[in-house]
């Protein structure tokens, strides 16, 4: 892994104001990878973690946005963004957190 990106984090320039207006940070968290070559052996060994479309149900849902819901989205403004081929985005479900880290690990 290269980068978290996450609300919950103090980092985040987005940190205080989350604090201030929710009671949590949320799951969703994006994290980049150190080269393009490893989404693709992340996306396809991962045993818990299911790869989708949405990211809308219980379980850990992981999604490719550069090919998926950003696809569409001129390069330049995708890279403005962030948006690029080494982000992936993780929705965190309701599995144990021990199971989901693990299945992470093996796979980075």
């Amino acid at each position: 892994m290269d980068q978290v990106i996450y609300v919950g984090l103090p980092e985040h320039e987005d940190y205080e104001i989350s604090r201030k207006q929710a009671t949590g940070f949320g799951s969703m968290i994006s994290f980049t990878v150190k080269k393009a070559e490893t989404v693709g052996r992340v996306l396809d060994n991962l045993k818990l973690i299911f790869f989708a479309e949405s990211l809308g149900g219980v379980e850990s849902l992981i999604t490719y946005p550069m090919v998926q819901t950003h696809s569409a989205i001129p390069q330049e403004t995708r890279e403005r963004l962030g948006v690029n081929d080494r982000l992936l985005r993780l929705s965190v479900g309701i599995e144990a957190a021990e199971d989901i880290i693990a299945d992470l690990e093996q796979v980075l």
